[in-house]
C-alpha cells in the first residue's frame, strides 16, 4: 500500500501558492516548504509502559525562503492563513533591508531552480495507526517477557517501537513536489548481572515501511541476548594494533562517524574539513567504494524523494575504488562552492536551519565470504556491537566504541571475548588497510544523527564485513 497525501497539505496548497506568487513578484527566487508530520514512540520495560509523540523529528508547519542580491532570508511558522501573507512579506522586506546594511556578509549565488514535478509515496504493509496502541504495546510486552524467560541472567529486557509518517510539499517558480513517507524502527535492550559484573546488550532494526517490522522483534531480542552474554564474559584487551574483522554494524559506524561527517560540504565552506583538500586523491583501499543518498541501492529510514530545499534525491558516490571523488552538500553550500547540490539539505523541522546531512551512508559489497575473512586471520578480533563514535572532520581522527570483540586465532573463533573496546587512529590509515570486503551489505537506521550536539535527523548506515588493521584500546 502507498502512503496517502495529507488532507491538511491538500487544503493548504492554494494558500501556499498565493504566498509564493506574492514572493516571486518581489524576489528573483522564492520557495515554500510545507510539512505535516505524525510521530509516535512506544516502550515497555521494568519502569512501565510509555506511549508518546516524538517531538524532535519535525512538526506541522511551513518555511518560506527568498533570495535577493546575494543573501537569503527565511520565515517559518506552524500555520498559514491568507491574512498572514502581508505580515510575511513585511518580515522579508525588513530582514533583507537589515542584511543589506551589514558591514560583512557572505555573498551567495541564487539557488538552482531547474524544472521538476513529482508526487511520490513510499510503500508499507501494516499502518501502525490501524494496528492501534493496544496491539502494539501487546506485541512489545510479549517480546519483552519472551526475552526475560530466555535466560535467568537477565534482570531487565525492554522493548521499543517508533514510527513517523511525514508529508512534504515544496513549491518554487519551477518546482512542484510532493512526498509521503512512512518509516519505523524497533529495538530490544537487555541488562544482565553475573557476580559483580553488570552488562547490557542491544539490537535494533529499521524499515522504510510500517508496523510489519514488529514481526522481527523476537529475532531482535535473541540478538540482544547474545550480545549481553558476550559482554558478560568479556575481559580487558591489551591495547595495540590488531587485524580485525568488523561486523556490518561496526562498518556502518566507521562509515558514518569516521568519514561521513568529514565529507559534509557545509564544513568545506567553513574550512573545517580535511577532505576538501583530498579530492581526487586516494584515501582508502582500492577495494572501498562508499555511497550516500536518499535514493540508493537500498531503502531505509533516510530514504526520500527530495530534500528540504527541493533538490531531488540521488545516489552519490563519495569514494570510488579508494579515490575520494565527491562530498555531499545542501543547496546553499553547493551555490557557494560552485557545484551541484546532492540532495542532502535537511532540516530537523520547519523552524530549523538547513544543513548538509547524511542520509543512507554505506560501503558497497566486495567479493569475499565472512567465513573466508575470519579464516584468513592469524591473530585478531571480530568486532561487534558498536555503541558510540565521534567525528573529527578537521583532522580525520577516529574514536569509536564497540561492546566487545571475539578472539580469532589461526582462522577460528576461540570463544574468548574482549571488551569494551575503543577504535582509534587516523581514518585514511584504517581505510587503506582494508584487504577484504564481504559480498553482502547490511544496514540499520534505528538511531539519529545530530549536527554537533543538536539538529537531529534520521539516518541509516551500514556496509559489508571488512578486514582491516586497527589500533584498539
Amino acid at each position: 500500500m502507498k502512503v496517502q497525501s495529507s488532507p491538511y497539505l491538500t487544503r493548504l496548497r492554494p494558500v501556499l501558492g498565493e504566498l509564493l506568487e506574492q514572493l516571486l513578484k518581489r524576489y528573483a527566487y522564492a520557495s515554500v516548504l510545507a510539512t505535516d508530520v505524525e510521530t509516535k514512540s512506544y516502550s515497555v520495560g521494568r519502569s512501565g509502559t510509555r506511549v508518546a509523540e516524538i517531538g524532535c523529528f519535525g512538526r506541522r508547519g511551513f518555511t518560506a525562503r527568498v533570495w535577493k542580491d546575494g543573501g537569503y532570508a527565511e520565515y517559518s511558522a506552524n500555520s498559514l492563513k491568507r491574512e498572514d501573507i502581508d505580515q510575511i512579506l513585511q518580515h522579508f522586506e525588513t530582514t533583507l533591508e537589515g542584511m543589506s546594511r551589514c558591514a560583512e556578509r557572505y555573498e551567495t549565488p541564487m539557488p538552482q531552480d531547474a524544472p521538476a514535478f513529482l508526487a511520490a509515496s513510499t510503500d508499507y504493509g501494516v499502518d501502525p495507526r490501524d494496528l492501534g496502541d493496544e496491539k502494539i504495546v501487546d506485541r512489545l510486552t510479549r517480546a519483552r517477557l519472551s526475552g526475560l524467560a530466555a535466560d535467568r541472567i537477565l534482570i531487565e529486557c525492554s522493548t521499543r517501537f517508533n514510527y513517523q509518517i511525514y508529508h512534504k510539499v515544496f513549491l518554487s517558480r519551477n518546482r512542484d513536489l510532493e512526498q509521503n513517507v512512512l518509516f519505523t524502527d524497533a529495538a530490544v535492550f537487555c541488562l544482565a548481572r553475573k557476580g559483580e559484573a553488570l552488562k547490557d546488550g542491544y539490537h535494533a532494526i529499521s524499515l522504510l515501511g510500517g508496523a510489519e517490522i514488529l514481526d522481527g522483534l523476537e529475532d531482535c531480542a535473541q540478538k540482544a541476548l547474545e550480545a549481553v552474554r558476550a559482554s558478560l564474559s568479556s575481559i580487558p584487551l591489551v591495547p595495540g594494533e590488531y587485524e580485525c574483522i568488523c561486523s556490518p554494524e561496526v562498518t556502518g559506524m566507521i562509515v558514518h562517524e569516521a568519514f561521513g561527517h568529514g565529507v559534509e560540504m557545509d564544513m568545506f565552506v567553513k574550512d573545517r574539513a580535511l577532505a576538501a583538500s583530498y579530492m581526487g586523491r586516494q584515501v582508502a583501499s582500492e577495494l572501498v567504494t562508499m555511497k550516500d543518498g536518499a535514493s540508493t541501492s537500498y531503502e531505509d529510514v533516510a530514504t526520500f524523494f527530495f530534500d528540504d530545499e527541493g533538490n531531488l534525491s540521488r545516489d552519490t558516490v563519495i569514494i570510488d575504488k579508494g579515490i575520494l571523488v565527491s562530498g555531499i552538500c545542501d543547496g546553499v553550500s553547493a551555490a557557494r562552492l560552485g557545484v551541484s547540490p546532492t540532495g542532502n539539505g535537511r532540516r530537523e523541522s520547519v523552524d530549523h536551519k538547513v544543513y548538509t546531512r547524511m542520509t543512507n551512508t554505506f560501503f558497497t559489497e566486495g567479493t569475499s565470504k565472512p567465513e573466508e575473512m575470519i579464516a584468513s586471520v592469524k591473530d585478531g578480533l571480530l568486532l561487534e556491537c558498536p555503541t558510540s563514535g565521534m567525528e573529527d572532520p578537521k583532522n580525520w581522527g577516529i574514536q569509536c566504541m564497540v561492546s566487545f570483540g571475539r578472539e580469532i586465532r589461526d582462522g577460528k573463533l576461540t570463544g574468548r571475548v574482549f571488551g569494551p573496546i575503543v577504535l582509534t587512529g587516523y581514518v585514511p590509515d584504517l581505510l587503506k588497510s582494508i584487504t577484504m570486503i564481504s559480498d553482502t551489505v547490511e544496514h540499520c537506521g534505528a538511531g539519529a544523527c545530530g549536527k554537533g550536539w543538536k539538529e537531529w535527523v534520521k539516518v541509516s548506515d551500514g556496509g559489508p564485513y571488512i578486514k582491516a588493521r586497527i589500533r584498539l584500546g
